[in-house]
């Protein structure tokens, strides 16, 4: 099967770079690994966020068929890993949108933003109030760490794993939230990177729970080393970071555990190149190390790290892998599979819908066809729950 053209056409209009800032604090991307080994372990995480995390609703707008309520709460990352998320995200802000007749139970799904998706307009008009027509079904529109007042893509790669704590954690607040205010059934979905974000929150809830990731795969790695949007990576300014200094190669890759070190350093010098074996310091000239094998290198660190915190087998299996229903799209140039674990082998009794097209049409006109695997889903869920709540 091959790419679509659309997605590529798409990604040759934008402008956007990605990364500009590089791989992040060095610290960084080792506090958040350190804390991804916890995160990652569902029994581990049991009471990091306690049962009666305090929530807040600051404004209630009412129309014909909802209420529309938005509210926030600190985000458990700043309390867990202080200092690691913005100041501008350490409030985690929120909308519910609530209607105003329910059609059977008091069902919600919580929606992750996908690339781009800043504020909650689109996921409101696209997805939210059609379901309130369509279903009856609340919806909670989740903002992004890296979305909130700053409208920026990720600076550095480090963002992205921030990114996916903050979620992690923010779901299991909210999901809390709102179980203690009496809604059920709940559940999760998220398009292209909510969708992502979506799966890892749900392999850290200890119960079973509807998941319908769109436009997502089992690891973000191919999205940047092989996709189209890969070529958006800001590579020159990744590969001079990792040159000058050692720390990534020395230190950082000793850390990830999906990958193993030895994979790395047989990846690293696969082709035999000759090494400059110069020392590095942060302070050196990065001309001076301007080693043939660097790109290909960089591209290995990048795929390690993105596994590290990204790949779904890196993380609990969720309750009831049963209750999950993906939807790809068969030439997505965004979201390649070719070469890594699909969702059926790290989740075996999942469902995956595919449709024909790619990432960007699918996203444009088969929004009807998430919704319809949301309430599929939801059923699944009522029919062999019926009692869970």
């Amino acid at each position: 099967m091959g790419v679509s053209r659309l997605d590529k056409f798409y990604r040759r209009l934008l402008l956007t770079k990605l990364f500009i800032g590089g791989w992040g604090k060095p610290e960084d991307l080792k506090r958040i690994f350190e804390f991804r080994k916890i995160i990652g372990n569902r029994e581990k995480c049991r009471f990091l966020v306690p049962e009666n995390y305090p929530v807040y609703i600051n404004k209630t707008e009412d129309h014909s068929d909802c209420q529309i309520h938005e509210g926030f709460f600190i985000s458990p990352l700043e309390h867990l890993v202080p200092g690691i998320l913005p100041p501008e995200a350490v409030n985690a802000r929120f909308q519910f949108i609530v209607p105003k007749r329910w059609k059977k139970n008091r069902p919600v799904c919580i929606h992750l933003a996908g690339t781009g998706d800043h504020f909650f307009w689109r996921r409101r008009t696209l997805m939210a109030r059609p379901m309130i027509k369509e279903a009856g079904m609340a919806s909670l529109l989740l903002e992004n760490p890296y979305y909130i007042l700053l409208r920026s893509s990720l600076k550095n790669v480090s963002d992205l794993f921030v990114m996916g704590g903050a979620l992690i954690l923010e779901s299991t607040v909210l999901l809390r939230w709102l179980e203690r205010e009496g809604y059920w059934p709940l559940g999760m979905t998220g398009i292209s990177m909510g969708g992502y974000m979506s799966s890892l929150a749900v392999t850290n809830w200890p119960k079973p729970i509807p998941l319908i990731p769109c436009l997502s795969w089992s690891t973000a790695s191919s999205v940047f080393t092989t996709g189209v949007l890969s070529k958006a990576v800001n590579w020159t300014e990744l590969e001079k970071q990792y040159a000058i200094n050692s720390v990534y190669e020395e230190e950082i890759i000793k850390l990830l555990e999906y990958c193993g070190h030895f994979c790395f350093l047989r990846s690293f010098h696969a082709d035999n190149t000759p090494r400059d074996n110069t020392p590095r310091g942060k302070n050196t000239d990065s001309t001076k190390y301007s080693r043939p094998s660097l790109h290909r290198e960089s591209i290995s660190f990048m795929k390690g790290v993105m596994d590290e915190c990204t790949h779904m087998a890196n993380f609990s299996v969720p309750v009831d892998t049963s209750l999950i229903i993906g939807v790809q799209a068969k030439e997505d140039a965004y979201i390649p599979r070719t070469g890594v674990l699909s969702l059926q082998e790290i989740w075996p009794e999942c469902e995956v819908r595919y449709l024909n097209g790619g990432h960007i049409s699918a996203y444009l006109f088969k929004q009807n066809v998430f919704r319809q695997a949301i309430y599929d889903a939801f059923d699944r869920f009522c029919l062999k729950y019926p009692n869970l709540h």
